[in-house]
């Protein structure tokens, strides 16, 4: 499989296997979790482990984790079935034509148009798509770096029996941010240094907007629907009598009163409405 990147490499470069026993010589995906997070504890055990100073956690007692691993073959299927899309390059590991120390363990590679395909099993607890996409958008971002993957899939598979597909974008902004961390982090296992939390503010991740959904049984919903409905007809009433009364007033104008109301002209020439009256405020009229 060839692949080509854009961060100083024009030419196309080919996959490098990696071995997957020697984590602590390269920064994967599950690392620019840590690295991008505001654990300190953690991000000094991750600067540890790649030093070779400590051995990796050990996850096989965490439920969690291993339920997201018996589960990725019938998270893989459902996306499959559901989406009539193709996962291929399964458990592929890779390496960065340019940065060495930056690689990725794929879930997978959706075979039509490329994306990057990631398996996560997830509490249903106050579970979102917003706060499943933050928690995982720097594996995601790191892995579309690593092969020059322009979008990604968050395929989720929750414990209260529901699956929810994720679709997004890389982000060039995120990824810069990201790779500058990594970078300051690579050289704190080099140095020896212990690194510190780099406190980047990420922008927000974009999501692809992909669901229809009904928000009957919203309270909020009914009572700002209702206003909506009741007002509208007024609304456009109003709108329209603002332009027409623009219309109206002399162009050569700085003010114009009559009939309860008040047009001021700016400086610029926008036309603001007032309504006079004997008490209260005299707020602008939009």
């Amino acid at each position: 499989m060839t692949i080509v990147h854009t961060d100083g490499a024009n030419a196309p470069t080919h996959i490098i296997r990696l071995n997957p026993n020697d984590r602590r010589h390269f920064i994967g995906g599950s690392d620019a979790r840590i690295i991008m997070g505001d654990d300190q504890d953690a991000l000094t055990r991750l600067w540890r482990e790649k030093r070779g100073d400590v051995e990796p956690e050990d996850l096989s007692d965490s439920l969690i984790v291993q339920l997201g691993t018996v589960t990725e073959v019938l998270n893989r299927a459902w996306y499959q079935k559901s989406s009539g899309h193709t996962v291929t390059d399964i458990q592929k590991r890779v390496r960065h034509p340019v940065h060495k120390w930056m690689a990725a363990t794929l879930d997978g590679i959706v075979e039509q148009g490329g994306a990057v395909f990631e398996a996560k099993f997830m509490l249903p607890w106050a579970f979102t798509e917003e706060a499943a996409a933050d928690k995982h958008m720097a594996q995601l971002q790191h892995n579309m770096w690593v092969i020059a993957a322009r979008t990604s899939v968050l395929s989720i598979i929750t414990g209260g029996g529901k699956w929810v597909e994720i679709k997004i974008h890389a982000d060039p902004l995120y990824q810069h941010l990201l790779l500058t961390a990594e970078k300051k982090f690579w050289r704190c296992v080099q140095s020896g240094e212990a690194p510190a939390l780099f406190n980047i503010e990420t922008p927000r991740p974009r999501l692809e907007a992909v669901k229809i959904v009904d928000m009957s049984t919203s309270n909020q919903w009914a009572d700002l629907a209702a206003t909506y409905l009741r007002t509208r007809v007024a609304h456009g009433e109003h709108e329209t009598a603002k332009a027409d009364l623009k219309k109206l007033m002399p162009e050569d104008a700085k003010e114009a009163t009559g009939h309860g109301i008040k047009a001021k002209r700016s400086k610029s020439g926008a036309v603001s409405f007032e309504a006079l009256v004997a008490e209260g405020s005299h707020a602008p009229i939009q």
